[in-house]
């Protein structure tokens, strides 16, 4: 497949300005080979990128990727929550949609409901027009404030296996509860939306994210639909870090 076109407002905003992502970028690619690879099931072999002590400043740059805009339709939990996980994902992949219906609404109710997690979503479409077609129709969605519906709707059990044609993404859209379809159909054709897709799937490249879903736990890598289990240690992992920091800043403490 064609390499996409990085549009230019995305262009003039490198990812890789340091080192540290540079490093980070290497090893989110070899996460994300490790979790897609034959010999290396997700359900059997959690794939992520920890570190302790003295390296674990490593992956600063990486959570600065974290845009914590209370405007971002596309995002959801608080915009001071200590723990922030983005997911780069595909509406047409198939483990993307496991994680959408398996772990992430036991990742809300555990996590975002209670202030510790925010999920800023990416859309990363790398399995054709039908996966482009569905990242911008979500964008167009979260327009009038339904992506989060849009996303359950798109990621129901078979709903892929009905493909992302005009007709069918207006009809998620209705699913969904979007009230202008009009708009809806507008905006998914706009510039607007193809330039909001393109830059999250530049940022995905740029720190060398090569399958779906990838995610960054407060800039720790993590691939792959992983159990459950491995989200929880990930993010309370990151919450104790994140209070061990604010502490050890807090004369009063």
């Amino acid at each position: 497949m064609p390499a996409p076109t990085r549009s230019s407002s995305s262009a003039k905003k490198p990812v890789l300005v340091g080192l540290a992502v540079v490093t980070a970028a290497g090893i989110l690619g070899y996460v994300s080979y490790r979790a897609t690879a034959p010999d290396s099931p997700a359900s059997e072999t959690p794939v992520t990128a920890t570190t302790a002590g003295p390296d674990s400043g490593l992956y600063r740059e990486l959570a600065e990727l974290a845009r914590r805009d209370a405007d971002d339709k596309l995002a959801q939990g608080r915009t001071d929550a200590p723990v922030v996980l983005i997911e780069y994902a595909d509406f047409q992949c198939g483990y993307c949609g496991k994680f959408a219906r398996d772990t992430e609404p036991e990742l809300i109710k555990r996590y975002v409901d209670d202030g510790t997690l925010r999920i800023e979503w990416r859309n990363f479409p790398i399995f054709g027009e039908g996966s482009e077609a569905a990242a911008r129709a979500s964008w167009a969605a979260g327009q009038q404030d339904r992506f989060w519906a849009f996303h359950r709707a798109a990621y129901a059990e078979g709903a892929k296996e009905k493909g992302f044609g005009k007709a069918r993404l207006r009809a998620l859209a209705q699913q969904a509860g979007v009230k202008d379809l009009d708009r809806f159909a507008r905006d998914t054709d706009s510039t607007a939306a193809a330039n909001a897709v393109g830059e999250d799937r530049e940022q995905a490249y740029g720190i060398g994210a090569s399958s779906t879903p990838s995610f960054l736990v407060n800039g720790r890598p993590l691939a792959g639909a992983q159990p459950t289990a491995v989200f929880t240690q990930a993010i309370e992992a990151a919450a104790a870090e994140a209070a061990n920091v604010g502490s050890a800043g807090d004369p009063a403490k």
